[in-house]
């Protein structure tokens, strides 16, 4: 093994360390202005109480964070008695949903039937074959990657964190 290497098999742990721990920060250059040019947020757990509270009257969507520098969006849904009526897909977003409260029931995956599309890059279909159907609960977590059919039917309510991402 030659020295630049054994040098760099020394080093990699520490640095991936100093990454994971906020320590170094490992973005290009145009990565790191966009991301500087746009200010940190903090939701204290105050605000989000209340806005809970406030949902729980009035069901529907906070939008937490949208700003179009960033490829993401973060929001606080509150539903009650909501069915989703077809699957749903997605090309360029991700999806990241975390129970809060109540709970909910997903249908996950299989092959969409009578697929159509809604808006470019948007896709539904009435039925989906092998579907797997789950229930989600107060602090459970699911992640939905790109191009995954899913569809949300709530029963009683449900508050949920809901994380889309909005780049490549």
């Amino acid at each position: 093994m030659n020295a630049t290497r054994r040098s760099f098999l020394r080093s990699a742990p520490v640095a991936a360390a100093g990454f994971a721990f906020g320590e170094g920060v490992l973005l290009p250059a145009a990565e790191a202005q966009t991301a500087a040019s746009v200010p940190f947020q903090v939701f204290p757990a105050e605000k989000i109480a209340e806005d809970i509270k406030a949902l729980a009257v009035k069901p529907g969507n906070n939008n937490l964070f949208d700003n179009p520098a960033l490829p993401f969006t973060v929001v606080l849904t509150t539903e009650t008695a909501h069915s989703a009526k077809e699957f749903e897909w997605h090309e360029g977003r991700d999806h990241i949903l975390q129970v809060i409260e109540g709970s909910t029931v997903y249908e996950i995956g299989g092959k969409p039937e009578g697929a159509h599309s809604s808006k470019p890059s948007e896709w539904n279909a009435p039925s989906a074959a092998g579907a797997t159907k789950m229930t989600l609960r107060k602090g459970d977590m699911l992640v939905i990657p790109r191009n995954t059919l899913h569809k949300r039917s709530t029963e009683g309510s449900v508050t949920f964190y809901l994380i889309s991402t909005t780049g490549k």
